[in-house]
């Protein structure tokens, strides 16, 4: 691949939206891989100087971690790059990345989500992909909505009570 296709191909990659607290976890697991990259690295210039069959087995099996290890901090660096903070808009009209949701189900249980890009998404934390099922459906959506959501047989309803 030459350079202007290179660079072609880079301006091309899609601006990852993140909040506040989604680009503090990436920088954190950044640094994360960056010391256990700089550990093992230690560990194996120390194997270096060793000869036993059992030393040059541990030696391959740091060598395969190493190259886990680069391979997803190669992958949260170029996330990074391409990140972008979510603006922070008090008081929205239609729900979009970065909203924060409550919805009342039939029984009149509160439920709050974040609608956030795939990267950050964790459900157990309230966090939830703009491009999941229950996600998709919320884009666009007001104040006062019904949103339907499940398959044919198992709907669940909810009212859109709160966008912030």
């Amino acid at each position: 691949m030459n350079t202007t296709t290179t660079i072609k191909h880079q301006s091309e990659k899609k601006t990852i939206l993140l909040s506040k607290k989604g680009m503090k976890e990436l920088r954190k697991s950044i640094a994360q891989l960056e010391h256990d990259r700089m550990a093992i690295r230690r560990s194996l210039r120390e194997s270096d100087k060793t000869t036993s069959h059992d030393d040059r087995f541990e030696r391959s099996d740091r060598l395969l971690r190493l190259e886990v290890i680069e391979a997803e901090l190669a992958e949260k660096q170029d996330a990074l790059n391409h990140a972008q903070i979510i603006s922070s808009r008090s008081a929205r009209m239609k729900v979009a990345i970065g909203s924060v949701v409550d919805l009342i189900d039939q029984h009149g249980r509160l439920i709050r989500y974040t609608l956030v890009d795939s990267i950050e998404a964790n459900p157990s934390d309230g966090r939830i992909s703009v491009v999941s099922p229950l996600g998709s459906t919320l884009v666009g959506k007001t104040v006062q909505d019904i949103v339907e959501w499940g398959n044919g047989l198992n709907k669940t309803s909810f009212q859109l009570v709160k966008i912030t």
